[in-house]
């Protein structure tokens, strides 16, 4: 539930930022004396950007037919190909092309932990992290399921990916900045 309130605090910052005259609001004043103003906005460029951004360029995925071996909309895609384009695109960060590489080159982190932006494993060829996709928030992710299906947005506690549900895991930025040169 610490998206809901991140993202609240980020439209309340938008907010209060974008109509800076309203000197009367009692908010804008609170945030300002207390210096949050900036912070909240400092929080929601370096926290959410990212994420939202990959997010974003994830869902221009969706309908994206799944292609065994694809890493492109226009050829298709399948699960690890639509990751490693999207981080790709979005971060500048080369990926390693299997599901089972990603899930080596990431950090576990608790399922309770995730993030939109975070990759999520599952089991699906009775071998261990056979199936990657990208958290997008409130327990959905996206990905490119098998052949004959399209990228779309699926839940985590949908039966057959919860009894799947191989880990979560996540890019760590220190990675992010040594594939860009940051």
């Amino acid at each position: 539930m610490r998206i809901p309130l991140l993202l609240t605090c980020l439209l309340l910052a938008a907010t209060v930022q974008a109509a800076p005259g309203q000197s009367g609001d009692d908010m804008d004043k609170f945030l300002a004396d207390k210096g949050l103003l900036n912070r909240i906005g400092q929080v929601g460029q370096s926290v959410s950007h990212k994420a939202s951004e990959l997010v974003v360029n994830a869902m221009g995925f969706l309908g994206v037919p799944y292609r065994r071996g694809g890493n492109t909309a226009e050829s298709g895609v399948d699960c690890s190909g639509f990751v490693k384009a999207i981080y790709e695109q979005t971060v500048g960060l080369v990926l390693p092309r299997r599901a089972e590489q990603q899930a080596a080159a990431t950090q576990n982190i608790d399922k309770t932990e995730l993030q939109p932006g975070d990759l999520v494993f599952f089991n699906t060829m009775k071998r261990a992290f056979s199936h990657v996709g990208i958290y997008v928030g409130e327990g959905k992710f996206i990905h490119a399921p098998k052949p004959g299906a399209e990228v779309r947005v699926e839940s985590l506690s949908v039966a057959y990916w919860a009894r799947r549900f191989d880990g979560a895991r996540r890019v760590q930025r220190t990675a992010q900045a040594n594939a860009t040169g940051e």
